[in-house]
């Protein structure tokens, strides 16, 4: 998903840097709001900001000037929603541009965009309208693997907007046939491993989710969540 240094056209690039940096500004708002009023959260920012990065640093060869790869992008959508998940997702995509030439500098907006902003909107979204229709954890894992498609599906656009040859539909299928290939199980192994890291915070601080409004306490200890 990474789309490499370079490769976008510069107003493209300038496109989405100022795109991405209006919801990263506001996300930056609302992050320091959480953690002046939730300091105990501290950790479980630092969890899903781990997460993403590793997983999103495992990257296969895919479309040309991109990649394939997890996005990690879900749980920290569903748990902060997605302007904070930008914030996290633009500190990670720094870290990999400058260490692991993963991704760009120039291309950093468009990174953000797809990565940082759209995927985790739609895993947010999809977990907005589940919860409370099927079991919790099936929830997360259903709204991790729609955030990763999300993102994939917001590159494809990105790449065909930049290259639209022969035409922008015809551009827009090709790469997303190309990252379907790939992303269509790498996808559903994400959704797993985040309902397993969800299982996990559950039974270790399910008082955190409780704080940031995610599950009923009293519920979730009567095993009803």
């Amino acid at each position: 998903m990474h789309i490499m240094e370079g490769f976008l056209p510069p107003m493209w690039a300038a496109f989405w840097f100022v795109l991405s940096g209006i919801v990263v500004i506001y996300g930056i708002i609302q992050l320091n709001k959480l953690i002046n009023n939730k300091p105990e959260v501290k950790p479980t920012l630092a969890l899903a900001g781990a997460f993403m990065f590793i997983l999103s640093s495992l990257k296969l060869p895919s479309v040309t000037g991109s990649c394939s790869h997890p996005t990690g992008g879900g749980l920290g959508a569903i748990m902060f929603g997605p302007a904070i998940t930008a914030v996290l997702a633009t500190i990670v995509l720094l870290f990999q541009a400058i260490l692991l030439a993963h991704g760009g500098l120039t291309t950093l907006g468009a990174n953000i965009f797809s990565m940082g902003i759209m995927g985790p909107a739609i895993g947010f979204l999809v977990f907005k309208l589940l919860k409370g229709k099927l079991n919790i954890t099936w929830v997360v894992v259903l709204a991790a693997i729609f955030a990763d498609w999300g993102t994939y599906a917001t590159t494809s656009v990105q790449l065909a907007l930049a290259y639209p040859l022969p035409d922008f539909g015809t551009a827009l299928a090709n790469f997303g046939t190309v990252f379907a290939v790939t992303q269509i199980p790498l996808a559903i192994m994400e959704g797993l491993l985040t309902g397993l890291i969800w299982d996990y915070i559950m039974k270790l601080r399910p008082d955190l989710l409780a704080k940031l409004g995610l599950i009923d306490l009293e519920k979730a200890k009567g095993g009803a969540e």
